[in-house]
């Protein structure tokens, strides 16, 4: 058993190492997305530079790939394998062996996620994320609020402890990777979110 959780790990972490960002900015638009705007390999940077319509394309394909990655885990190893997909696609897409270990923050495929381990969690965690985003109008803080939202709330919902493990993952994964972004907020610096317009 321990040969198809590491296939299944190492599968994951392949399939999320495709960074829709990179592929769509270089395919659409002749640049790498990480090169502009923030520098994010995500679907945050993807918007802010070319608009809703590139942004929302990665968004979807970030999900999607999260998708794949637990519905295969779960056919091949059950609990356990779900949750080792979703772990190894959010590392892929993090630190993408593809793309020299420089990818996303990981909260598209982190809100995938959550509906993975339970529809209540995916709700709550893109609510938070909604909720935090638009008040503040700053997608980090929205963000960090769906980070903390997907590990209280599987927490809250009484969700099996591989998934509880997956979600608390995926929340220190989340706050770790925006570290800036926290600096920032902390000096007042961190820009508010406004989305590019398209080019031709």
């Amino acid at each position: 058993m321990i040969w198809k959780y590491a296939l299944i790990l190492a599968g994951a972490y392949c399939i999320g190492s495709l960074s829709f960002s990179i592929f769509t900015s270089k395919a659409l638009y002749g640049g790498d997305i990480r090169a502009e705007g923030s520098g994010n390999a995500g679907a945050t940077n993807m918007a802010r530079v070319h608009g809703w319509g590139a942004g929302l394309l990665t968004l979807g394909g970030d999900a999607l790939k999260a998708a794949a990655c637990m519905l295969a885990g779960k056919a091949l190893a059950g609990e356990i394998g779900l949750c080792l997909g979703a772990a190894g696609c959010i590392l892929g897409h993090c630190f993408p062996v593809l793309h020299g270990f420089k990818g996303g923050k990981g909260i598209a495929v982190g809100g995938a996620v959550g509906f993975g381990i339970a529809w209540p969690v995916g709700a709550c965690t893109v609510g938070a994320f909604l909720l935090g985003a638009l008040l503040s109008k700053k997608v980090s803080v929205g963000s960090l609020c769906g980070a903390v939202a997907i590990a209280s709330s599987a927490y809250f919902f009484h969700v099996g402890t591989p998934r509880l493990i997956l979600a608390l993952f995926c929340a220190c994964l989340a706050i770790a990777r925006h570290g800036p972004n926290i600096k920032r907020l902390i000096a007042g610096t961190e820009p508010d979110f406004k989305a590019g317009k398209h080019k031709s």
